[in-house]
């Protein structure tokens, strides 16, 4: 049933408790997961003005997803992972719904009602627009 699973992730520790209910459906229905980072534009300009070369901007960016290929590693749960640059939530719905994906699971940030408001969630622009069931994370 849920057998390839796209876990959105950004190292926070809401990402790892997503990561948590990604391996728990992996191990369940013997599945694989897709673990994917989307480096934001507005931050990716940040970290080219304040890091001496690309192979550094890699490195931290690997580094913030560490705990999360940790997790996986040590379920033994087969999984890959992607960068992929763009606006967090437009950028994970075109990839979720281009990837025939039977879920997604993601964390929840938990942002306060008027940032929700105004703002919008990362999680509440995927749960709205990607085809497949979603799983949000608290």
């Amino acid at each position: 049933m849920f057998k390839k699973i796209l876990l959105p992730t950004d190292g926070s520790e809401h990402s790892q408790r997503a990561t948590e209910k990604a391996i728990g459906l992996a191990e369940l229905f013997d599945g694989e997961i897709e673990v994917v980072f989307v480096v934001d534009s507005k931050k990716s300009k940040n970290d080219v003005l304040h890091n001496t070369s690309k192979v550094e901007i890699e490195l931290n960016r690997k580094e913030m997803l560490a705990p999360v290929v940790q997790q996986m590693t040590k379920a033994g749960i087969p999984f890959t992972t992607e960068f992929l640059n763009g606006e967090p939530g437009p950028t994970i719905v075109e990839y979720a719904n281009n990837g025939d994906y039977d879920v997604v699971v993601l964390g929840s940030k938990g942002l306060n009602k008027l940032q929700t408001m105004v703002l919008g969630s990362v999680s509440h622009k995927v749960a709205k627009d990607v085809k497949c069931p979603v799983m949000i994370v608290k």
